[in-house]
């Protein structure tokens, strides 16, 4: 139980970073979704579905193979090897990008805006620079600077974009003549959200100097020659990973079944609104991902590894099934994050969203058997298997389904790689994981959510439906109590009140 508990702190400072910095940003959907029109919305979607792929390249799995060398190599040739060659990358990727900025902003149906990609560019850059020294801090157990970080940074994020669009905008309507419109360009709303997010990786480097600027002038080739062999088949499953994640809305601005281009943009604004309001499984996901990869390292030389990796997919699912109802029973007021109700026709996409991140924090927690074994060419092959399911399904259907057709693709292929690495890892390295049960929580959790809306269908008021839903929650809660009750007795403060 002690690893548990790691884990859990580990993960509560972590990804507790992540979830208040995720959060807060959370908070500038309302914002964006009353300022921007829908097709702006879109627009800026489709950019920021392209920096994700760029961020794979620019990073090419050298923060894994970081985590994995540490613990076996002379910790600082394994920093000074690493932070120098994303160095010298990054600066060169950059400068590629920023050259051919023209033809990608085409490619993007931001052709009127290669400034877009230049900003773009810089921003990737400053993060992938910050992408070592943020696992240093990980890998020395430091979670208290890294979360003061990730949050700072966001912040400056958060108030720049409404400075930048609510607040100037209004003062520029008081006063027309004021020196702020020299340099305002009211028509420019998407390049002010570019340029906040330029100054939060600019200053979140520089509040990670120390860290960064402690490497030393000094590569170990073979050091490093072996670090590329282990982290460039995370390229390959870290870029097929993207295709599942975001190239999704890149493809439904290419070939949604619309009149015009604009039209087509509105329709990637509506589906990338509604993909966020499965934000709480993907914080959980993201937040036990940093926990959890320096945790899996350090517990594999235990003899009770698999145990204790067992227990912690059981905790993890429980966790991610209670986030989904949090979600699906209380979405008529999740949804008013989106200030525009035009956007709301696409709710019917979250619960098939929520389901499919639930999927891929599963096989996240599956991973590590390849990890372990030093088999990263096997979640490259997995992951390329999710990406054609995307691309194959998106190919077919967006033209006559729109972005219905990107939800069921990313459901389809999640859970195609879910399956796939589970009866592969389970050959390779057996972890007694209790599917049966774990698979029975999930299918409940989605037939409460399937009841109370039937309820409410028939039944109106909002009070029914927030105290149904509430009922139902609290039922599913005590179900998996009873349950689990001798797990969660193991477990600090929880135990004291079940025993």
């Amino acid at each position: 139980m002690s690893g548990i508990k790691q884990l859990a702190g580990q993960t509560l400072w972590y990804g507790g970073s992540s979830i208040v910095a995720k959060l807060i940003n959370y908070l500038l959907t309302p914002l964006l979704t009353g300022l921007l029109t829908i097709a702006d919305y879109g627009e800026m979607s489709m950019v920021y579905s392209f920096i994700p792929f760029m961020n794979i390249i620019f990073t090419y799995g050298m923060e894994t193979a970081f985590f994995r060398f540490a613990q076996q190599d002379n910790r600082n040739d394994v920093y000074n090897t690493s932070s120098l060659s994303l160095i010298f990358t990054s600066v060169f990727f950059s400068v590629a990008l920023i050259l051919f900025r023209h033809p990608i902003a085409s490619l993007l149906k931001v052709a009127q805006h290669p400034e877009y990609i230049t900003i773009s560019a810089l921003i990737i850059g400053f993060d992938a620079l910050s992408t070592i020294p943020f696992s240093k801090l990980r890998l020395d157990g430091r979670p208290k600077k890294f979360a003061a970080i990730k949050v700072l940074g966001i912040l400056v994020n958060f108030i720049s974009v409404y400075v930048l669009l609510g607040v100037v905008p209004g003062i520029l309507e008081k006063d027309p003549h004021h020196w702020l419109r020299t340099f305002y360009n009211k028509d420019w709303a998407v390049g002010y959200v570019f340029v906040a997010n330029l100054l939060q990786s600019m200053i979140t480097l520089l509040l990670l100097s120390k860290e960064f600027l402690g490497f030393k002038l000094h590569i170990n080739k073979e050091l490093w020659r072996k670090m590329l062999l282990y982290g460039m088949p995370l390229i390959l499953a870290g870029f097929a990973g993207m295709v599942n994640e975001t190239f999704d809305r890149i493809m439904l601005g290419w070939w949604a079944p619309a009149a015009t281009e604009q039209a087509a943009k509105a329709q990637v604004g509506i589906y990338s609104a509604c993909y966020k309001l499965s934000i709480l499984i993907t914080l959980a996901v993201q937040g036990f991902r940093m926990g959890a990869e320096p945790f899996f390292f350090k517990q594999s030389s235990s003899e009770n590894a698999t145990r204790i990796y067992a227990r912690v997919m059981k905790f993890f699912v429980i966790t991610l099934c209670l986030m989904f109802l949090a979600v699906m029973l209380y979405l008529d007021i999740w949804k008013h994050f989106i200030r525009n109700p035009k956007m709301w026709v696409g709710l019917k996409v979250v619960p098939i969203l929520l389901l499919a991140n639930m999927f891929v924090g599963i096989y996240y927690n599956l991973s590590i058997w390849y990890k372990l074994g030093n088999k990263t060419i096997a979640g490259a092959y997995i992951t390329l298997i999710g990406a054609l399911v995307t691309l194959l399904i998106n190919y077919i259907f967006i033209p006559r389904y729109s972005y219905m057709a990107c939800a069921w693709a990313t459901f389809l292929a999640y859970g195609a790689m879910m399956v796939v690495s589970y009866i592969w890892g389970q050959k390779e390295y057996r972890v007694p994981y209790a599917w049966k049960k774990l698979c029975a929580y999930i299918i409940i959790a989605v037939v409460l959510s399937f009841i109370h809306r039937g309820i409410v269908g028939k039944i109106s008021g909002s009070w029914f439906n927030y105290g149904s839903a509430t009922v139902l929650l609290l039922l599913y809660t005590l179900f998996i109590l009873r349950v689990e009750r001798k797990e969660f007795q193991r477990l600090p403060l929880i135990g004291k009140f079940l025993r």
